[in-house]
């Protein structure tokens, strides 16, 4: 999916200057496998992610994000983590730096695919058997599938 339209009439105003952004991370469970979508623009593997819009609830963003990403349908079940990243720099200069929280999703229905094209593949993965990922998606899928009740506060 594109920059948000409200994303792009900021950035009309401030240009390239940092950006403060709502983020969700959805770590979506089916039994013993976890979601897995392979990142279009780095290739990496990640859980779904996406920006929150204005003045959406930030489970229901991780619910849309999901099925829009990976044609899942998901209902959250806990927030796992509240985080803040390293600033981003876009290709274009574009700087956006993320509060992202991080749910616990729980598998509804459908077949994992790559819907949107931010991705290139979609796919479970055991728990055990997790792919390759930076250690800041490492940490959310961590807190995810940890037994915590507490959301965990990221470093």
């Amino acid at each position: 999916m594109p920059t948000p339209d409200f994303v792009l009439a900021l950035r009309e105003k401030i240009g390239n200057a940092p950006l403060w952004l709502s983020g969700v991370t959805a770590v979506v469970v089916r039994g013993d496998d976890v979601l897995m979508v392979k990142r279009s623009d780095t290739g990496a593997w990640t859980p779904v992610t996406g920006i929150i819009d204005p003045g959406e609830h930030p489970a229901v963003a991780g619910a849309r994000e999901v099925l829009e990403e990976a044609s899942i349908t998901a209902r959250p079940v806990r927030l796992a983590m509240v985080d803040v990243t390293a600033p981003v720099v876009y290709g274009n200069g574009d700087v956006s730096q993320y509060l992202d929280l991080t749910f616990l999703f729980e598998y509804v229905a459908g077949e994992p695919f790559p819907a949107d094209g931010e991705n290139t593949e979609a796919r479970w993965f055991g728990r055990d058997e997790l792919p390759e990922m930076a250690p800041d998606m490492g940490a959310r899928v961590a807190a995810a599938l940890s037994d915590e009740v507490a959301a965990a506060f990221g470093s």
